[in-house]
Order: C-alpha cells, then sequence, then structure tokens
C-alpha cells in the first residue's frame, strides 16, 4: 500500500492511497489523471446483497499496547496494588465494581452501557505465540492464523466467504492505511473521512450545489468513458465512482448526530460510521486505529485529569458512548470489539510506566452484548501465576472474536477465518 503526501493547500492536488494491485491508479491515470481526494483500495465488491442480516462488526484497534489492567482493574486481586503502588486504581475509585473488577473512572461514559448490559469485557486475553514485538504482535494478531502458512487476514478471511456487496461493505475509517486484518482478495474501501472523499477539485464547502453538480459531471463523463473498457479498467472505476456520489450525496445532506460527539480522531471516524450505518449503504465491517497506548513512562495517577492513561480512557469512552447513542436503535445489530497486540506488565517501573507485557482485556459494546460484566478466566497476579512476570493471556483473543462472529454476524466457516483455534467453548460474551 503507498500512500502519497496530502497537499490540502491546494485544492487540485489530491491524496489517493493505492491498494497492493493498483488498478485504481492505472483507471485514474487513464482518465485525465483525475484523482481522489481520500483514500480508497481497489479490491473492489459488484453488487448489492440485501441478504445479510448480521450486525456491522466494528473493529477498533488500540495500537501500542493497551494496558487492560489499568482500564479494567483486577481490584479484588491482593497483588494488584502490591504490583502498582503509584499508578494502581484503589477500589474506591473504581465504577461498576463487584468482587474482582472495576472499571477506571475514566470510562465513567459508558457505565450506563455496563449497567445495562450493552458494554462488558473479557480479561486475561491473549495470542497463542506470544510476544513482546509491537510489529510482531500486531501482524499475527491481524493475520489470526498462527503456526500456518496463510498470509491473509482474518476479517479479509470472514468477508471472502460472503456474498459480494456495495464498496462499503468492509471499510478503514480514519487516518491509517487497511488494516492487515483486511489483507487478501476480498474487497475494502478505506476512508479518511466521509467529509474528505471524493474527487479531486469537485468539493466546496461554500457551494455545495455548484460541488454537486461538479462532481457528478466528472462520475458521469468517467462512468462514460470506461463503459467499454476492460474490466481490470471498468470495475474499479465504477466502483470508486459509486463511492464518491454516495459520499458526495452525504456530505450534500444536513446531518445532525443525535448525541454530541467529543472532539477526537476516534469519535470523528465513529461519527462517520454512525452515519453511513444509517445511511444504509451495505457497510458490514469497519477498522479503526485508534493508538498512543504506549505508556512506558508517565502512565499516571487515576486522580490527574490530565494523565495520559486517564486522557485516553476518556477519549476512548467518550466516543464510544456517543457512537452507541448516536446509534439509537441500530445499536441493537451493530458489534463492537477492542484489540490490542498485547497488554502491559503487571509491575510498574521506575519511570512511572508499564512495559510491554502479554494478557490484556478486549472490551465489547452492541445490544446483544452481555455485558455488565466481565468473561474469561482470571489466572491471578500472584507471581507463581505469571507469565514472565506478566498477566497470563489465558483466552485465545480469536475464541472472542469468533462468537461474536457467528452468534451477531451470521458467520460460518469459523475454521477457516481461525484455523487452528479451540472455538468448541464460547465464553457467552454475545447473545444471539
Amino acid at each position: 500500500m503507498t500512500k502519497f503526501p496530502t497537499q490540502r493547500s491546494d485544492p487540485a492536488v489530491a491524496t489517493c492511497s493505492i491498494s497492493r494491485r493498483r488498478l485504481l491508479q492505472g483507471a485514474l491515470a487513464g482518465a485525465g489523471a483525475i484523482a481522489l481526494s481520500g483514500p480508497i483500495s481497489t479490491r473492489v465488491a459488484m453488487a448489492a446483497d440485501p441478504g445479510y442480516t448480521g450486525d456491522v462488526l466494528v473493529v477498533i484497534s488500540l495500537r501500542g499496547g493497551f494496558d487492560g489492567l489499568s482500564a479494567i482493574v483486577p481490584a479484588g486481586d491482593p497483588d494488584y496494588l502490591l504490583a502498582r503502588p503509584n499508578i494502581g486504581v484503589p477500589s474506591s475509585a473504581l465504577l461498576g465494581l463487584d468482587a474482582m473488577f472495576g472499571l477506571h473512572p475514566a470510562l465513567a461514559p459508558l457505565l450506563p452501557f455496563w449497567k445495562s448490559g450493552t458494554f462488558g469485557a473479557v480479561h486475561a486475553v491473549g495470542q497463542p505465540d506470544p510476544t513482546r514485538s509491537h510489529f510482531e504482535a500486531m501482524d499475527e494478531m491481524d493475520r489470526a492464523a498462527p503456526n500456518s502458512s496463510l498470509r491473509t487476514g482474518w476479517l479479509d478471511r470472514a468477508i471472502g466467504q460472503r456474498s459480494l456487496t456495495t464498496v462499503f461493505q468492509a471499510l478503514q475509517l480514519g487516518d491509517s492505511l487497511p488494516s492487515k486484518a483486511l489483507a487478501g482478495p476480498s474487497p475494502e474501501l478505506t476512508l479518511g473521512s466521509i467529509h474528505d472523499f471524493g474527487i479531486a477539485g469537485t468539493t466546496s464547502d461554500d457551494n455545495p450545489a455548484w460541488a454537486k453538480a461538479e462532481r457528478d459531471r466528472w462520475v458521469g463523463a468517467l462512468n462514460s468513458m470506461y463503459g467499454d473498457a476492460p474490466d481490470p479498467l471498468k470495475v474499479p472505476l465504477t466502483a470508486a465512482m459509486g463511492a464518491v456520489k454516495t459520499t458526495g450525496d452525504l456530505n450534500s445532506a444536513t446531518y445532525t448526530p443525535l448525541v454530541e460527539y467529543p472532539d477526537n480522531d476516534l469519535a470523528k471516524a465513529l461519527s462517520d460510521v454512525a452515519r453511513l450505518i444509517k445511511a444504509q449503504v451495505g457497510v458490514q465491517i469497519v477498522c479503526i486505529d485508534f493508538d498512543s497506548w504506549d505508556m512506558h513512562s508517565g502512565l499516571g495517577r487515576f486522580d490527574q485529569a490530565d494523565s495520559w492513561m486517564t486522557s485516553q480512557l476518556r477519549a476512548l469512552s467518550g466516543s464510544l458512548a456517543a457512537f452507541a447513542g448516536d446509534l439509537g436503535p441500530r445499536l441493537a445489530s451493530t458489534s463492537v470489539v477492542t484489540l490490542s497486540e498485547f497488554g502491559r506488565r503487571v509491575a510498574e517501573n521506575a519511570s512511572g510506566g508499564v512495559d510491554h507485557g502479554h494478557g490484556n482485556a478486549v472490551l465489547l459494546l452492541g445490544g446483544k452484548i452481555d455485558g455488565g460484566k466481565v468473561h474469561g478466566k482470571w489466572p491471578g497476579l500472584a507471581e507463581a501465576n505469571l507469565d514472565d512476570g506478566d498477566l497470563a493471556g489465558v483466552t485465545d483473543y480469536r475464541v472472542v472474536l469468533a462468537e461474536i462472529l457467528r452468534k451477531r454476524c451470521g458467520q460460518t466457516g469459523l475454521g477457516t477465518v481461525f484455523p487452528g483455534a479451540d472455538l468448541v467453548n464460547e465464553l457467552g460474551v454475545a447473545k444471539v
């Protein structure tokens, strides 16, 4: 995937992120060097399939190594505060506390969903072959096929078993390259945002009527120009123009979210996801990256409003709560899951942070999530129970994903999606 630098000072110059096959690049170059002002993959789908009745699955990757022990705090484990005397969160400050776990106070926006049973977590989750390397761990998590020769991503394999639908079927939202979980032959579309996606030189916030007319003129001209072209040129061009028209129509329409979103990149991406879901454009899978979790130093105390961890968790929880509120009744057919390449060490370090670890927490949000609780076996934080100083990852993260895919998305062929995983015993994280 190649990403060209954005040049926002000149509206006639566009950013275009091209897929590994580069088909769209050739098609656009042949169309008078027309470029898209937002990233798009060229592995495009063909036609709509109204038969899909499963959930929209939103996968949020907390890149950098999310510290699940700070978010879903094992306050009932006597070794927790012993290992974290300075950065640990006391039980008196936790929300939704049960005999073992409580939520970090910065997760307060999600507390109503915890109480209503639509927000929950799984703890001590890990990979079958853990590593403390960011890059290796991310690659393996996205591939989800350890000890195999597969090079496709798990989401690509899941989509590959479904009927191909609209170009919006599988999306990456935000300013990042497509997740490697989408790597492979199945379709994907990457959008920086709905607002910024279009044909360069045909957007205008000051004159939307002119922008719509100009966009429609170009879309019609390009579709006509490539009507008799070979499929390697026509198919990606037609799909790209369809995506341009849809996002353009959305931009031309007045839209007011049901709730106010916080001002951060994750919230902006989730707002676009909610808008696309409401527009019923055929979204089934969405990937979003939310990074800055690599807190080797200066993680901060729970009662410091501007501490690194508190700020990050506030942004995460506020964005998720706004998304759920904005979806309204559509939350019943949406499932959100967070993933991170690994957790952090149990013991804090001398710099007030935590180094790379293994076991972690997965957060779950959705109308049919069995929430208000922490799922999974808790291995404990006593030294004898640790994995080389880390929380042991006793639950394979693929078991969590497989259950959501089966129960909420109607996914079949899970042995192909997650080869080698033990998918017999489910955790009960989702309802049918």
